[in-house]
Order: C-alpha cells, then sequence, then structure tokens
C-alpha cells in the first residue's frame, strides 16, 4: 500500500486504467470459453449486458 501512496496522482490513475483493462480483457476471456462459438459482437453483447443488466442492454444495444 505504502507504494501506492508513493505514486504520483496521474501514476496512480494509470494504474487504476490498467487493472480496469486487465479485468475487462479477463471477463471477455471467460465469456469467449463459456460461448466458444460467439463472434465477437456476441461477446460484447455479453459483456454489456452483465455491465448494464439485461433492461439498459436492451435500450441502448435493441433487442440480442
Amino acid at each position: 500500500m505504502e507504494l501506492i501512496r508513493q505514486l504520483r496522482p496521474e501514476e496512480r490513475l494509470q494504474r487504476a486504467m490498467e487493472l480496469s483493462e486487465m479485468v475487462r480483457l479477463a471477463g471477455e476471456a471467460a465469456l469467449r470459453r463459456a460461448h466458444p462459438n460467439a463472434s465477437e459482437r456476441e461477446i460484447f453483447l455479453l459483456a454489456a449486458r452483465q455491465k448494464l443488466g439485461d433492461e439498459l442492454c436492451r435500450r441502448v444495444y435493441g433487442p440480442a
């Protein structure tokens, strides 16, 4: 934790963004394993549904 405190604010932000990207990629990899025949668009929509919920995802991206 002390190492994080020593970082400049912009470095902390960069690390947080990198961690967020890693989590997103890991989530997409899990979806690909669960749905091996899904297209990239289908993976995107599955991830969006997880993040937004069914109703909001349908409003934003239309019916599946």
